[in-house]
């Protein structure tokens, strides 16, 4: 597997420049994601029961708040916003920030009634205070753009929460005993809040992940441990085995979130639709790990695993490699299997 300190390197080599962004500026004005449709089905504090269109896509659900207060952390090119927020989540306890961009296609009247398709994406290192895809300078948010103009990815709602509780330890996207929740945090308080405030999907053909290293790890966990609420992952330099110190003395639950042993179950169950997931694997040449990935693959591609290599020539362990693969074929791959917003006749 790939060492922790490598982790912590993805983190300070790709994360330096959009620190130094976000502590230079710090956050800005308010900023909202409503649409028109939105601003009338949730209020600030009164939530309203889900809307389920029942026109051309009877899977969109609309905001049921409550609504979120948002601060411009980024500005795009093209001026799409990245909002910024402190989330309590309800069901974990943690308390955290979360950074949110909607693609322009949102605003368009056009796509009024119709959901979008949410990516989850998580950052390697610790995450912590901030996570590094908030950042304009890894160009996510604006590849993703102009992804989705060429017809190579879906117009992605994309969600950043914050990795893990503090900057000592790796809490392996996961409800270690005896310390924040954090795979509640990450699979459960943030899908909600993304529910409360964007038009979304209500099946998982919606909902996926993206992360490097430590966070490719929290995001293959997720969608092989939830197949029923997430459907995708792009996993990057991933580390495949729960490694946290802060398992010592809990080896059960260190094994219930090991992706190997989640894997082989989901394997064996019939390969139909409902089960099926799509795991999109990416690791560069001049970074430890692929073969251990390949062997993945090849233990693990089996019924409803459904899996997808991708070798960066000259890529290493960080995230500007990684956002160049996924423009040379992952997201596309993820894109395929999902749900994509539907503009009105």
């Amino acid at each position: 597997m790939i060492p922790r300190i490598r982790s912590a390197a993805v983190a300070l080599g790709a994360a330096t420049v959009a620190l130094a962004l976000v502590t230079g500026c710090g956050e800005g004005a308010p900023v909202t994601f409503d649409t028109p449709r939105s601003t009338a089905t949730a209020t600030a504090d009164k939530p309203s029961k889900p809307q389920t269109s029942t026109a051309d896509d009877p899977q969109t659900v609309f905001p049921t708040g409550p609504k979120a207060s948002f601060r411009t952390a980024n500005t795009l090119d093209d001026g799409t916003k990245i909002g910024v927020t402190t989330l309590a989540g309800a069901k974990s306890g943690f308390t955290g920030k979360v950074w949110v961009w909607a693609p322009k296609q949102y605003f368009d009247p056009k796509y009024a009634e119709s959901g979008f398709p949410v990516l989850v994406a998580l950052p390697g290192g610790n995450g912590y205070p901030k996570n590094y895809w908030m950042g304009t300078d890894l160009k996510l948010q604006s590849s993703i753009s102009a992804w989705s103009e060429e017809g190579k990815s879906l117009p992605f709602i994309v969600v950043m929460p914050v990795l893990n509780p503090d900057d000592k330890y790796y809490y392996d996207g996961s409800d270690i005993p005896g310390q924040p929740k954090m795979g509640t945090w990450l699979a459960e308080d943030v899908p909600d809040f993304v529910r409360a405030n964007f038009r979304t999907f209500a099946s998982r053909d919606g909902w996926a992940f993206m992360g490097s290293s430590s966070g490719a790890f929290a995001g293959l966990k997720a969608v092989l441990q939830r197949p029923d609420r997430f459907k995708a992952v792009i996993a990057s330099g991933p580390d495949i085995v729960p490694d946290s110190p802060l398992w010592s003395g809990h080896e059960a639950e260190r094994q219930a979130n090991n992706p190997e042993k989640l894997a082989k179950a989901l394997g064996a169950k019939p390969d139909t639709e409902e089960n099926r997931v799509y795991l999109a694997f990416q690791v560069g040449t001049e970074e430890g790990g692929v073969g251990r990935l390949k062997t993945f693959v090849k233990d693990y591609t089996k019924g409803p695993v459904k899996t997808r290599l991708h070798v960066i020539e000259g890529g290493r362990h960080n995230a500007k490699t990684y956002v160049k693969g996924m423009g040379d074929g992952s997201i596309a791959w993820i894109s395929r299997h999902m749900q994509a917003p539907i503009p009105s006749p």
